[in-house]
C-alpha cells in the first residue's frame, strides 16, 4: 500500500493525467473453496473490502495499480485446532498493470482499425497474502500479452494474456475437511503456464438524466494443470461488475468525485478449484454488494 501511495503522489509532471480512489464494498454471500457446511452446502461469508486504486497516463501508455484489503467474518476463520476454529481471515490482494500503447510509442504510425482505439502490450503481476485456516494463499503471478482498446464511450479493453502463477499455501483445517494434512505448509509450487481472456470497462449509461455508469471486468482463465496436491484444476470464470451513480455530479458538486452503487460478482471454480469436486460449492460464489467510492 505504501508503494501504491507513493505512485499516487508523484508530481503531476510525471503523468499526463491521473486518478486515485478509495472505495468500500460489503456483501454477505462470499464463498471460499473448501469452506463448506457439515451438510455439504456452501458456507456464506460476509466481507468488508477496502480498495485503494491509482490510474495514470504517461508518455508511452497507462499504469494501473490496485490494493484490496478483504476482511471476512468468523465463517472464514483465521485458524483451527481440530474442529475448533477461531478468528476472522484477512487478505491483501495487489494488482499492477502497465499498458504500453502502440499509438504513443509510434505516434507517426497510428493503427487504423475499425472499432479499435489503440493496441497495447500489457505487463503486470498479481500478489496476495491471506491468513485463513484453510489455505493461507501466497499467490505470485506474472501477466503479459496484447490488449485491444476499443473505441467506445468511456473505455473498454479486451486482452489475451499468458499467466505464470505460483503459490505456497498453509492449512490448519482438519484433513477430513480438505483432504490433506493439517498444520502443513508447502514449498512454493508453480502451475502450468496458462491463458486468460480478459475484458474491463467503464461506460456511461445515462438513464432518465441520471449520471450512471456500468463498470467492471470479466476474466475467463484456462485450467492451469495439476494443483499443489496432485488434483486437476478447472477453467475459471470471474465476472465482477457494478452500476454506479455519480452522486457528486447529481448534487451539483464535482463530477466523478463520489459514487454509490450496487455490485455483483459471479465466480465459478474460484482459483481453478472444481466446485463439483473436492473444493465443494464454496468454489462457486454469486455475491451482491453495496459499493461507495471516493476519487481524489
Amino acid at each position: 500500500m505504501a508503494c501504491l501511495g507513493a505512485a499516487a503522489s508523484l508530481p503531476a509532471a510525471a503523468a499526463d493525467w491521473s486518478d486515485t480512489s478509495i472505495s468500500w464494498r460489503y456483501g454477505t454471500n462470499f464463498r471460499e473453496p473448501y469452506v463448506n457446511r457439515s451438510d455439504g452446502s456452501a458456507q456464506n461469508i460476509s466481507k468488508n473490502i477496502v480498495n485503494l486504486q491509482h490510474t495514470s497516463g504517461y508518455k508511452y501508455g497507462v499504469n494501473w495499480a490496485s490494493v484490496d484489503l478483504l476482511m471476512s467474518d468468523h465463517n472464514d476463520p483465521a485458524s483451527c485446532t481440530n474442529f475448533n476454529c477461531t478468528g476472522s481471515a484477512h487478505e491483501a490482494y495487489v494488482l499492477y498493470r502497465n499498458h504500453i500503447e502502440w499509438g504513443k510509442v509510434f505516434p507517426d504510425r497510428q493503427l487504423k482499425l475499425p472499432g479499435i482505439k489503440d493496441v497495447a502490450l500489457t505487463l503486470g503481476f498479481d500478489w496476495n497474502t491471506k491468513n485463513d485456516a484453510g489455505y493461507s494463499s501466497k499467490k505470485r503471478m506474472f501477466v503479459w500479452g496484447p490488449t485491444l482498446e476499443l473505441n467506445v464511450p468511456g473505455y473498454m479493453n479486451v486482452g489475451l494474456y499468458g499467466l505464470n502463477e505460483s503459490n505456497a499455501p498453509c492449512t490448519t483445517f482438519p484433513p477430513a475437511v480438505v483432504g490433506y494434512p493439517p498444520n502443513a505448509c508447502y514449498d512454493r509450487y508453480s502451475y502450468k503456464t496458462h491463458a486468460m481472456l480478459s475484458s474491463s470497462w467503464a461506460i456511461p449509461i445515462p438513464v432518465g438524466g441520471l449520471p450512471l455508469s456500468y463498470e467492471g471486468y470479466l476474466n475467463y482463465i484456462a485450467p492451469k494443470g495439476s494443483n499443489e496436491f496432485g488434483g486437476s484444476t478447472r477453467a475459471e470464470i470471474n465476472w465482477d461488475s457494478q452500476i454506479m451513480l455519480d452522486v457528486g455530479a447529481l448534487t451539483g458538486g464535482s463530477k466523478g468525485t463520489f459514487k454509490l452503487g450496487i455490485e455483483y460478482q459471479y465466480w465459478r471454480n474460484k482459483f481453478g478449484n472444481d466446485h463439483n469436486g473436492g473444493a465443494g460449492p464454496g468454489a462457486f460464489a454469486r455475491t451482491t454488494m453495496v459499493r461507495a467510492e471516493y476519487h481524489f
